[in-house]
């Protein structure tokens, strides 16, 4: 009896620990998120290259320690707005077993 609750502790403490490790880049990519959707909603960025549109975010995902790269941004100009697409991906090995998590920060027009 004992025993199980021993390592069902140790489980929830296991999944607590992975959690921490993850919740990093989720944090990391709700800013970037924040700051895509503050780049749309400014008048100023429609007068704007895609390539300075494309830098700025490269820049703010490195900035906050993303592997965010030119090729993994995409800026299109659908009816006279700007709309941003990022995708990127952030690699985790853990003991034994490694994850990829892809995000997908994308705002503007359709």
């Amino acid at each position: 009896m004992i025993l199980r609750k021993i390592a069902g502790v140790a489980v929830l403490v296991i999944l607590a620990a992975i959690g921490a490790m993850l919740m990093p880049p989720y944090i990391q990519n709700w800013k970037l998120q924040r700051y895509v959707n503050g780049l749309v909603d400014d008048p100023a960025t429609s007068t704007q290259p895609s390539e300075v549109i494309r830098d700025k975010v490269v820049s703010r995902g490195s900035a906050l320690g993303l592997p965010v790269h030119n090729g993994d941004v995409q800026v299109t100009r659908p009816e006279n707005s700007v709309r941003i697409e990022v995708l990127y991906i952030v690699h985790f090995d853990f003991a034994g077993y490694s994850v990829d998590l892809h995000f997908r920060p994308t705002a503007g027009g359709s």
